[in-house]
């Protein structure tokens, strides 16, 4: 018997590498309607706090930069901000669009 072998986590990869090249932009509910925004694997060399301040002010929403073992500085951002970050990170260069992940609902 020849069994097919198989691989379902065979892009997913065991090392970080190909994780640091996305950016991953999630939402949370939080409780009823509320929801937060959290964005995280943006490259160690951006001024991470400059970026959630601009998030700030353009989405006029609030927003903090938490630190995470696993992902390093997150940005979290109150309201469903998605495609807003996105357009953002695209308008502004900071990265393709190929490279950002959407997650959520």
């Amino acid at each position: 018997m020849n069994f097919n072998t198989f691989d379902a986590f065979e892009d997913a990869g065991d090392g970080r590498k190909g994780a640091e090249e996305k950016v991953h932009v999630r939402i949370q509910q939080r409780s009823g309607r509320k929801c937060i925004t959290t964005v995280a694997g943006l490259a160690d060399d951006l001024d991470i706090k400059r970026i959630c301040k601009a998030f700030k002010k353009n989405f006029s929403c609030n927003g903090a930069v938490q630190k995470d073992e696993d992902s390093g500085e997150v940005i979290q951002l109150s309201g469903d901000q998605r495609t807003n970050v996105k357009e953002f990170l695209v308008d502004q260069e900071i990265c393709t669009s190929d490279m950002i992940v959407l997650h959520g609902f």
